[in-house]
């Protein structure tokens, strides 16, 4: 084990997107770096050779198929091994998937809570004992989603375990509170994480219906992940901090793709029978 004189910040989901966004700003600004990918080991290796060529920072990678319950302890377990301690977790690693009660199938059921919302609070367990036994008044982020504040058709389950973890997180925090382990969530709005003409096209249309009329970014994401971690934010603990642009403030649907008035503000459609 070789022991970091830095902070440490592991990071889920690190490999793309907002994750990604997250761990690069991190590691600029003095964390030295675990993060997570599934399938595209790669990829992954391309954001830890852009960490340390652009920062002082080491970048630990590591495989994580988190919906299974036993590895979130083991990464964790992995990035003490590396590092020596862990300052910092972000919880971020997770998946959409939209579709109407009536319709989604079990295993789509099962997937989401064990990815979306069972890792993130094994993980907080494996990380908040570890910073307990090792006397570290750290920080822990969950990015959640808007979705968890406004209701969507087909977004039950996704938006509804992203309001679990909100609400999940007031009790985690006064549970950690003692210890002086703050937890937090970001609810990011709509952020763009790809490039394809499918991606541009929505959020051209979406953007002028934002109040600060465009699009988040990962690194609009980053900042507030790295301001909640600092002393500057040391008196915040249990929040929800929403990063949408003013995105649901108005209560509009997310619909971009309807032709008359009325049905641009619609809430969905009914579901024809066969």
């Amino acid at each position: 084990m070789m022991t970091s004189n830095q902070k440490v910040a592991l990071v889920t989901g690190g490999s793309r997107g907002i994750g990604a966004g997250i761990a690069k700003h991190l590691a600029v600004h003095g964390y030295d770096i675990a993060l997570t990918y599934v399938r595209t080991e790669s990829i992954a290796r391309e954001v830890a050779a852009d960490i340390e060529k652009t920062s002082r920072s080491r970048c630990l990678v590591l495989q994580a198929s988190l919906e299974d319950e036993k590895v979130p302890e083991k990464i964790v377990r992995q990035t003490i091994s590396e590092f020596g301690h862990i300052d910092l977790l972000v919880n971020n690693a997770g998946v959409t998937i939209f579709d109407s009660i009536l319709d989604m199938e079990l295993e789509d059921i099962n997937f989401l809570i064990n990815l979306n919302f069972k890792s993130y609070l094994l993980m907080i367990q494996a990380v908040a004992r570890h910073m307990h036994e090792a006397d570290i008044q750290g920080n822990i982020i969950n990015i959640t989603s808007s979705r968890s504040q406004r209701a969507y058709p087909g977004d039950m389950l996704y938006g509804g375990l992203k309001a679990g973890i909100n609400r999940a997180v007031e009790s985690i925090a006064l549970d950690l509170a003692p210890y002086g382990i703050r937890v937090n969530s970001i609810a990011p709005g709509a952020i763009k994480v790809r490039d394809d003409e499918q991606s541009r096209l929505f959020h051209e249309g979406l953007e002028p219906r934002i109040p600060l009329k465009r699009v988040g970014t990962p690194l609009d994401i980053a900042q507030a992940c790295l301001w909640l971690a600092s002393d500057q934010a040391s008196y915040l603990t249990g929040i929800t901090l929403r990063i949408d642009g003013g995105l649901i403030l108005p209560g509009m649907p997310e619909r971009i793709d309807l032709d008359e008035d009325i049905e641009k503000y619609s809430w969905g459609r009914p579901k024809k029978k066969n």
